[in-house]
């Protein structure tokens, strides 16, 4: 595959050059530092020459020569060219330093003023090149930089390649590119047989979904539709030129290939993927073309579509590298599914036409057939709308909603507008399929489309339920919607009762007011069970459910047990705001973690086979919080960075399950990942005005900081969370189990009044709630304030029963915390085998930066020993409690890194306490407190 020069990327470097390149890209870069050489290979648009750019413009500066050459396959043949564009510029320079024959050689190749040639000059040469770069190395570092190796001349290969075998130990470093389709490529392996020794192979591969999503962002492209920016990954195969031509061809075009349709390819590519279709015959061509119109082609398929000689008119594009050539595998797969796109986009429309008229009666799948029957057909026909109705209820059993977005769309534009059902239902059935599917930009310009022309009452409230539906968390911006939603709706009861369940919602996304998100919630159930609307009365029943979980509200219970009353609807059941999810929301808020495990397990399963992506985003993150509480760090994290991924693919559910991996990134990941995973949740919810998730965001970053060793910012970050659910009005411990680090950190900070008004107003609700981990939780915490308050046997005798109850309860981390807290009670002698316990513990729950905080506290300085409540001198009297106890072990020699240790206090806050013990005793050092105390024992 030939990319033309036009096609090339810019000289100049920009930071988009690398996405998706990050880890090669870092190793490269490792390589160059030390001095080593890169070869960059890969196919043909995949970036190699931009990624040769960005580096050759980082590591440029540092060399004193640079060397360059970009060869072209046109001007291959011609000899010594490569050779010239790298040494043209310095041959004054270094031809003095070189043995006269060696000189005369080179200039030779390089002016063309004589005769000169491999054949009779190639030993001259050969070392004129080696000793004119080790002349250059002399003098200092020297960068190659060749791109396109696989144009080089084959004199200037051959010379390059003698040259950087030699180099060992001189300050020459090589930077190269060259063309290869496979990791094992022939022309690879020469390549690098011709680079210095140790040179570093990086292969570029092509990008993933969500990377060719950023390139497009960054090239101005970012307002495409993700369903459309997949397409374009499929058909570009990841490859960033082809993503990027297929952008700007979308961008250019007046009308947007509607859903099912291929896209645009412009041109350009056109011309460069089907160069090779002139050498196949025309029977050939028109195979291929049957073949880029099927899902799944093979040879049978195409026999079945007319194509007689399918297998050899095959073979023949195989061998132009048309086909993939998988002798194995019975399906006909084209080498780059832009061949596929451009053959498509290339021929005529009635060609089009006559290859899926073949394929709707060849297909054995129904769905297949129906889609064939849709593009062979023009026009309106009732007939084939019903085939492809039905195709799309099939897919949707089938656990396929996008296939049956596309197909209730094809249905709708082959419904006549009298027909029953008319177009508008099945593009508003096709709309909510593509909400399940997580293509809530179709769904939303559907809705939107059908709101332009739908005058039935029905049809018009269901599509501004798509709207509202498909603006997640940012209701803020449909806040216009609800007004002429309520219109619509008049004094019907099941409209009514849809609109009113969206009213909820808002509540409790916007307005952050729990009581009125219960209110709306019940009357909305109340209004759908008067109009016999059972699904959305269970989904209304669900939400008040889960508000009064939240609150703690003592009917929680029996609103659970009216949602999971029959008769059940199947798709609340397993939907992510249904009964399921309510009840396990009860299970992991009253420590039943096994149980809670199994059913969020169970309804993950049912939503992968439905294929609702939301769903899925939704229980994956349950799933990972599940594991979070019994300690599992290691599978919590897959699981939270699976459900981030697939949050950030369908751009459904991000801010929550940035939330989620944030706290698994922190007990079991890279703490550094957790706070900004957790500033990017704070920063998602404020915009978006989302109240509720706020307080979320805001207690993952508290936690995050806590574990990274901020305790002040734990305790500006978990002040808002507790300032936020008291206007919120929740009073459950157990929605985000807060409390504890809250308190852990005030105690830290020196503020173990306010730790312990903490730890009180919350063990009064866990009490009346029954939830026996956050009492351990606190439990724990309140041991810290007692061992800062120097009443040491209280604590551990507190801490060593927090520890066995979490344990029993299953709570495999906070058990582990709590022997941590424990052995740095007792310190490292009598408490070695302590901190060994405690570090058994993280270690099994593969929490690995608690597991750091226990090695680093056994590789500090072991402080000297110090009395239990030291004496203080009667000058002291006038300090408060904590000033005191500073104070005391200052006098006994402790620094303050000891004593914030000892007083499980951070050493900021010993530093401000000894301020203020300064300026209560007018004196201006930690030696003036010595002598204080030297005093009164000379007394």
């Amino acid at each position: 595959m030939t990319v033309r020069r036009d096609f090339q990327e810019s000289a100049r470097c920009r930071p988009d050059l690398v996405i998706g390149r990050e880890e090669l890209f870092a190793g490269a870069r490792e390589q160059l530092a030390s001095g080593g050489s890169v070869l960059l290979h890969g196919p043909a648009g995949i970036g190699k020459s931009t990624v040769l750019r960005a580096l050759a413009e980082e590591y440029g500066a540092t060399a004193r020569t640079v060397l360059r050459c970009s060869a072209t396959e046109s001007e291959s043949h011609l000899p010594f060219l490569a050779l010239a564009d790298l040494l043209g510029l310095v041959l004054d320079e270094v031809s003095p330093r070189l043995p006269a024959a060696q000189r005369t050689a080179l200039e030779s190749a390089l002016t063309g003023r004589g005769e000169s040639s491999l054949q009779r000059d190639g030993l001259a040469l050969r070392l004129a090149v080696l000793s004119a770069l080790r002349a250059l190395a002399a003098d200092g570092p020297v960068l190659v930089v060749a791109d396109d190796l696989q144009w080089l001349d084959p004199a200037s290969a051959e010379l390059l390649g003698f040259a950087a075998r030699r180099l060992e130990g001189t300050p020459v470093q090589l930077l190269c590119a060259v063309r290869t389709e496979g990791q094992e490529s022939q022309e690879y392996d020469r390549q690098l047989r011709a680079c210095p020794p140790g040179t570093l192979a990086v292969r570029l591969g092509p990008l993933t979904r969500a990377q060719v999503a950023q390139l497009l962002d960054h090239r101005g492209h970012g307002g495409l539709p993700r369903s459309t920016v997949r397409e374009i990954h499929r058909t570009s195969g990841g490859n960033p030129l082809f993503a990027l031509e297929l952008g700007r061809a979308l961008a250019d075009s007046p009308t947007p290939p509607r859903p099912g349709e291929p896209l645009p390819v412009p041109t350009s590519l056109r011309a460069l993927v089907l160069s090779r279709l002139d050498m196949l015959s025309v029977e050939a061509r028109r195979t291929l073309l049957v073949a880029s119109a099927g899902a799944r082609p093979t040879p049978a398929l195409l026999r079945a579509a007319g194509r007689e000689n399918a297998e050899a008119e095959c073979a023949q594009a195989a061998e132009l590298g048309l086909l993939a050539t998988e002798p194995d595998a019975p399906a006909v797969r084209f080498a780059h599914p832009l061949i596929s796109a451009a053959l498509y986009a290339e021929a005529p429309a009635h060609e089009r036409r006559a290859a899926h008229a073949a394929l709707s009666t060849a297909a054995s799948d129904p769905i297949e057939r129906a889609r064939h029957l849709a593009l062979a057909t023009t026009g309106t026909d009732p007939e084939v709308a019903a085939r492809l109705a039905e195709a799309a209820a099939l897919a949707r059993d089938r656990g396929a909603p996008s296939v049956a977005a596309q197909l209730g769309l094809l249905a709708a534009r082959r419904t006549p507008a009298d027909g029953s059902p008319g177009p508008e239902e099945r593009r508003l059935a096709a709309a909510e399929d593509a909400i399940t599917a997580g293509e809530v930009d179709l769904a939303r310009d559907i809705a939107r489309e059908v709101l332009t022309r739908a005058s039935v009452p029905a049809d018009r409230v269901r599509a501004w339920i798509i709207v509202i539906d498909t603006a997640g968390h940012t209701m803020t911006e449909v806040d216009a919607v609800f007004p002429q939603a309520l219109a619509d709706a008049g004094d019907d009861p099941r409209l009514l009762a849809l609109v009113h369940y969206q009213l909820a919602w808002r509540a409790l996304i916007v307005e952050g007011d729990f009581t009125e998100a219960r209110q709306a919630a019940a009357h909305a159930a109340e209004l759908a069970a008067r109009g016999q609307d059972r699904r959305t009365e269970l989904l209304a029943l669900a939400f008040q459910a889960q508000t009064e979980t939240l609150m703690g509200h003592p009917e929680a219970p029996r609103t659970i047990k009216r949602a999971l009353r029959e008769p059940q609807d199947p798709r609340v059941a397993c939907h992510h705001n249904g009964a399921g999810s309510a009840r396990f929301r009860w299970l992991v808020m009253g420590d039943q973690l096994a149980e809670a495990r199994t059913t969020v397990t169970g309804l993950l399963r049912e939503v992968r086979r439905r294929g609702s992506v939301e769903s899925e985003v939704h229980f994956l993150r349950g799933l990972a919080e599940t594991e979070l509480r019994a300690g599992h760090c290691g599978r919590a994290l897959d699981l939270a960075r699976d459900s981030l991924r697939l949050a950030r693919d369908s751009g459904i559910g991000e801010t929550a399950s940035a939330m989620l991996t944030s706290l698994a990134e922190a007990s079991g990941g890279e703490v550094d990942r957790a706070l900004a995973l957790a500033r990017e949740a704070v920063q998602h919810a404020e915009e978006d005005g989302d109240q509720m998730y706020l307080s979320r965001a805001l207690g993952a970053l508290g936690y995050a900081q806590l574990v990274a060793g901020d305790p002040a910012g734990t305790v500006r970050s978990l002040r808002r969370v507790r300032s936020l659910e008291l206007g919120l009005g929740i009073t459950d411990p157990a929605r985000g189990r807060w409390q504890g680090d809250l308190a852990e950190a005030l105690v830290r900070t020196g503020e173990a009044a306010e730790a312990q008004d903490v730890i009180d107003v919350s063990r009064e609700h866990a009490l009346r709630l029954g939830r026996e981990s956050v009492l351990a939780v606190l439990d724990r915490s309140e041991a810290l304030v007692r061992a800062a308050r120097g009443d040491r046997e209280a604590a551990v005798a507190q801490l060593t029963s927090a520890q066995d109850r979490l344990g029993k309860l299953g709570y495999g981390l906070e058990e582990a915390r709590a022997a941590f807290a424990l052995a740095r009670l007792r310190g490292r002698g009598p408490g070695a085998a302590a901190f060994d316990e405690a570090a058994r513990m993280f270690r099994r729950c593969r929490a690995l930066p608690w597991l750091r905080q226990v090695e680093d506290v056994l590789a500090a300085p072991e402080p000297e020993p110090v009395p239990d409540r030291p004496e203080a001198p009667a000058a002291l009297e006038v300090l408060a409690a904590m000033e005191r106890q500073v104070a005391a072990l200052v006098m006994e020699g402790a620094t303050n890194r000891e004593i914030a240790a000892r007083l499980f206090i951070s050493v900021k806050t010993v530093e401000a306490t000894l301020t203020r013990v300064y300026r209560k005793l007018g004196i201006r050092s930690r030696v003036d407190i010595v002598r204080l105390a030297a005093a009164r024992r000379a007394r």
